[in-house]
């Protein structure tokens, strides 16, 4: 991990294409302005793991029913 110290209004970049900019540092919370691409898809933490949880329950659903399509299949293929 890259640790970087940045005062209110200093910025970083990623690449070319993103700027992230400390606006504002209240206690304990930081604000931060970020520039990216229009394309480009931004999410808090938790709500990418919950995104990535969700993607995994439905592949795994996705697997479980080829493969019961395929016990299915192979049933009635013996016959």
């Amino acid at each position: 991990m890259l640790i970087l110290t940045r005062r209110p209004g200093e910025a970083l970049y990623l690449g070319d294409d993103i700027r992230i900019t400390v606006l504002g540092v209240q206690g304990k919370q930081i604000k931060l302005g970020l520039e990216v691409p229009k394309d480009m898809t931004v999410y808090r933490e938790e709500i990418y793991l919950r995104v990535q949880e969700q993607n995994q329950l439905a592949l795994a659903s996705k697997d479980e029913d080829l493969l019961a399509a395929t016990q299915l299949w192979q049933g009635t293929k013996k016959k």
